[in-house]
């Protein structure tokens, strides 16, 4: 089974008021190509399709012809689209039975009366278990490995098993998530991933941004990641996963295609921050025909002046560049620094007295929710030595 993993395309995100269509064009379109020469037997949008549950009629249409050209390009290839927390339930279902007529599966919500509605069959290849996302409560009672169990029952030939879904897995990298605590992203709460159950060959993950593999000792539970990022601290390679799976049991092959955006996100200076003068300067000789988002991470020790912004405006006057923000970090001589400590008194101190220090030297969020959390690690690791 060679598998194309997607997700999180958040059609009609909007950076700091300026359109992206052009973008989200540009990368559907490399999507098209990018199938057209893989020839995957499978097509998989794990989730945010969309940005907001009620999209545009302008970006649907452009969703629709994209899976159209899909369809064309690959006229065998099964397209599954399953819905994210960013997504309407209602509007992945409600053209579900002419979608299917395409060989298009829109999964808008999980059907607890009729679970087996997620097993997708693909014959001569494998199986797809296509979860969209779904309140945990849904999914009590050993779903899932109900689900992973009835599929092992028809799988007579050993063909390869994906299951997909949308969710927040615990253990992975939340980089370029600003909403991030540790345990919640984007308002789900992280799971085990060994409570989803066993039988399957590949998790194709979306809701996480960063591509990555998480940790499971099988190398076979991946976040795809978007395609297009959509904050400046998603700092990292945007693409799409191409996954070989040889039979039912084996270890998938794993591939990135890189995602060119026309439009990069930039920030001023590359690392750190500058003073205003500095980043005006930085910002003045930027590029005049380079077409990026730019934000300026300023370092102030009272204030910005009040017209920083507009100044800022004016310097990209005639350029291509496209200003959005600017980043106020403050000096660290005015952040309220902690008395020093001799090495004897560090030593005396516990885990949790030295992350409170630091938390307050460096102005860090650490309430006492999250110095639990660092308790009930720590009995946790003591327990594993």
């Amino acid at each position: 089974m060679k598998i194309l993993h997607t997700g999180d395309w958040h059609l009609g995100h909007t950076l700091f008021g300026y359109d992206r269509t052009e973008e989200q064009q540009s990368m559907l379109q490399q999507m098209v190509g990018i199938a057209k020469e893989q020839q995957p037997d499978v097509f998989v949008i794990a989730g945010d399709v969309y940005h907001t549950p009620q999209p545009s009629a302008a970006i649907q249409t452009l969703f629709n012809k994209t899976i159209i050209q899909l369809h064309d390009q690959c006229p065998k290839m099964p397209i599954v689209v399953t819905a994210g927390n960013h997504d309407s339930s209602s509007k992945h279902e409600i053209f579900r039975t002419p979608w299917e007529y395409l060989n298009v599966f829109m999964i808008g919500s999980f059907d607890r009366d009729n679970p087996h509605r997620h097993i997708l069959q693909i014959p001569g290849v494998g199986f797809v278990i296509a979860l969209p996302f779904t309140h945990e409560r849904n999914l009590q009672g050993g779903v899932l490995q109900q689900l992973l169990d009835e599929t092992e029952k028809r799988n007579t030939d050993h063909l390869p098993v994906l299951l997909t879904a949308h969710t927040t897995i615990a253990g992975a990298n939340f980089k370029g998530h600003d909403d991030a605590d540790g345990k919640t992203i984007g308002g789900i709460d992280a799971i085990d991933v060994h409570s989803i159950g066993t039988g399957y060959d590949y998790l194709a993950l979306g809701h996480i941004h960063h591509p990555q593999f998480v940790h499971t000792g099988k190398h076979n539970v991946r976040y795809a990641g978007s395609p297009l990022p959509v904050s400046f601290d998603e700092e990292y390679e945007h693409s799409v996963s191409i996954v070989e799976i040889g039979s039912h049991g084996e270890q998938p092959k794993v591939q990135t295609v890189s995602i060119a955006n026309p439009h990069p996100l930039t920030t001023l200076p590359a690392v750190g921050a500058a003073s205003w003068k500095d980043a005006k300067t930085l910002l003045k000789d930027f590029p005049d025909d380079l077409p990026n988002y730019i934000r300026l991470n300023v370092e102030v020790t009272d204030a910005l002046p009040s017209d920083a912004k507009q100044e800022a405006v004016q310097l990209t006057d005639g350029k291509q560049c496209r200003f959005c923000l600017i980043n106020v970090v403050k000096h660290r001589s005015t952040r309220t620094a902690t008395a020093q400590v001799t090495v004897e008194q560090l030593r005396l101190m516990t885990p949790l007295e030295v992350a409170q220090m630091y938390a307050k030297d460096t102005n860090m969020l650490f309430d006492e929710q999250m110095q639990q959390m660092m308790l009930e690690v720590m009995e946790q690791v003591k327990a594993n030595i």
